[in-house]
């Protein structure tokens, strides 16, 4: 089924952090069907996640992090394990993972591959994410000074094998951290070579 779309209009609701839009549009169908729809859509930028995983120890990297949304619903402390990410800002998606990395991560990482993009929310969020993965080793740590300005983060390795436990038995419920990992063991990425 296609459809097109037609007498966009659109509403600045909120310039806070990023831009919330109101959008009234006329959705229109293969069959001529003109149905008005009204949508929230909000828009963040695009991001990177990235899984940091060491082949060797059998190890993932992942950070604990304060996130508000979890905490109004219904998360007690408010933090979420999960990869490391960002947003692009002005960066290619591969330079804003080799950054989001070193701030959140405290490691300088050589080598990343690219896997996949996805729509995290595509109801209500323009965000895409760009996923990648890449091996760490412990001469890549250059600093212990993690998060900027007033992120509140703590670095966790785990072995690859608990860290699946974890997302499992619900103690990983973040989308992209969940992804990254189920994708790790298709892959057999951390099976040794």
């Amino acid at each position: 089924m296609s459809v097109k779309i037609d007498n966009i209009q659109s509403e600045v609701l909120s310039k806070n952090w990023f831009k919330l839009h109101k959008y009234t549009f006329d959705l229109i169908t293969e069959d001529g069907t003109r149905v008005q729809q009204i949508r929230e859509v909000y828009d963040r930028g695009n991001g990177a996640t990235i899984l940091l995983y060491n082949r060797e120890k059998g190890t993932v990297l992942l950070i604990n992090q304060f996130r508000m949304p979890t905490y109004v619903n219904g998360n007690p402390t408010g933090m979420l394990l999960e990869t490391c990410a960002g947003l692009l800002d002005d960066d290619s998606p591969e330079e804003c993972i080799r950054r989001e990395a070193m701030e959140e991560t405290g490691y300088q990482i050589d080598k990343v591959q690219k896997l996949f993009e996805a729509y995290m929310s595509p109801g209500g969020v323009t965000e895409i994410i760009h996923f990648f993965a890449a091996e760490y080793h412990p001469d890549q740590k250059i600093t212990d000074d993690l998060g900027v300005e007033d992120e509140v983060i703590d670095l966790v390795e785990l072995p690859f094998t608990e860290a699946l436990a974890m997302v499992a038995d619900g103690r990983i419920k973040d989308g992209k951290t969940i992804m990254l990992l189920q994708y790790a063991s298709l892959a057999a990425l951390l099976q040794r070579q």
